[in-house]
């Protein structure tokens, strides 16, 4: 499974690992982000059906300098959730960034495994409740082989979290590498490589297709690592929407949720109903693969997954026991972003959409706090004049629109 290109892809994780990152900046924010945002494994993964009290076992593959593994074991931590996150990668450079940042913010819910995604079947880890897999796949020799791997140690009802390029977004990097090929040899030391892929960024033509590329910033705002990353990777493919289903149908899994899903619905980018009459004969990859033409910004894919043959209902969210939980702003400053038209606009890589919320949508955010039920928000609007069934249609409205959109979900339900 190893050859010269993936040699050359070990020597560059360690010449500038990636993403940039300083564990001095631990202090000032926490790095967000999906897939693996523990409310969204909650409900897309197991369908805020799994106990929060039952500890999780998590699995970062591909761990990095520490996004996700960071983001997850802190989440974990702050809502005293049993469990391990393990982070697993190949590169000793990047495994001591991620270290100084876990020490830096007194994690001490994470394991540390410096080995190849590849070398998990018969490794003795596991099995992993999730498994947390970002920017990996796009850069094996086998894309199936790295998934059959992840499946070998993903326990029984687990689900996975998966980020592969997308060829739209991405348009003009692989112009760019091709370039590069020709300029900075594979087969040349990284340094020597990097210092020519700045001299061409100085002196990029104006017509260059990533001059116009707005929604990558890796070449701009990523430093060394991430202008190697993007433009002198030596192996890197991106998938279509068909091509990832395929791949992920081909080793028996099913997609419960491509994030944003709203960005996969083309509905709101054909208001004409003569299409849209149309679009209602495709089939849902169909109509997936249609809103990524159609839109152009997606430069990466990323999906919740399960095993086919363990899809089951997410739990309901009209039921009076459900709580509700926004994925990062509170409902407080989501209801504060409405407009006087009912309308909260979402941009999603310069695309401006406007989501209709219901006249009762702020009143209802507004009590949102984590713990709350959905029986007991209705029985704080009732006090205020709320009839049952005006706060069913409002709430039904409400959590569905902002469900697209992945703002609002269900909370895992406290126990079994």
């Amino acid at each position: 499974m190893t050859d010269a290109t993936d040699a050359r892809l070990a020597a560059q994780y360690e010449a500038y690992p990636y993403p940039r990152r300083e564990p001095r900046d631990e202090a000032k924010r926490l790095i967000v982000g999906s897939p693996g945002h523990l409310r969204e494994v909650d409900y897309w993964v197991f369908g805020a059906r799994r106990p929060a009290s039952r500890p999780l076992n998590a699995l970062i593959a591909g761990g990095g300098t520490g996004d996700a593994t960071i983001m997850l074991a802190q989440q974990m931590g702050r809502e005293a959730r049993p469990g391990t996150v393990t982070w697993l990668d190949r590169s000793v450079a990047a495994m001591k960034i991620a270290q100084a940042r876990a020490a830096a913010r007194g994690l001490t819910n994470i394991l540390w495994e410096q080995r190849s995604l590849l070398d998990l079947p018969g490794s003795g880890l596991g099995p992993f409740d999730y498994i947390d897999c970002c920017g990996v796949l796009q850069h094996l020799t086998e894309p199936a082989a790295g998934l059959r791997a992840l499946l070998s140690v993903l326990a029984p009802g687990g689900g996975l979290g998966l980020m592969v390029y997308a060829p739209h977004g991405r348009t003009g990097v692989y112009m760019l590498q091709d370039a590069l090929r020709l300029l900075a040899p594979a087969d040349e030391a990284p340094a020597g490589r990097l210092d020519a892929a700045k001299r061409v960024m100085r002196n990029l033509p104006e017509t260059a297709w990533l001059r116009r590329n707005q929604f990558l910033d890796d070449h701009v705002n990523g430093g060394d690592a991430g202008l190697y990353d993007l433009l002198l990777n030596p192996r890197d493919r991106a998938f279509s929407v068909r091509d990832l289903h395929a791949l992920l149908a081909g080793e028996g899994l099913a997609v419960t949720c491509w994030v944003e899903p709203i960005r996969y619905d083309p509905d709101p980018l054909l208001p004409d109903p003569k299409l849209r009459a149309r679009v209602a004969a495709l089939d849902p990859i169909d109509r997936a693969a249609l809103a990524e033409s159609l839109a152009g910004n997606v430069s990466a894919h990323i999906v919740y997954c399960v095993r086919q043959d363990e899809m089951t209902e997410r739990a309901g969210f009209m039921a009076d026991e459900a709580v509700p939980v926004t994925r990062e702003l509170s409902g407080e400053a989501i209801a504060g972003g409405i407009q006087p038209d009912g309308t909260i606009t979402l941009a999603l890589d310069g695309l401006r959409l406007p989501i209709a919320l219901p006249a009762l949508a702020p009143g209802i955010l507004r009590l949102m706090d984590g713990r709350r039920n959905v029986g007991e928000i209705a029985a704080a609007l009732a006090a205020r004049g709320t009839g049952a069934d005006a706060f069913a249609r409002a709430w039904r409205a409400t959590f569905t629109a902002l469900e697209r959109v992945n703002r609002l979900l269900l909370a895992a339900p406290r126990e079994g």
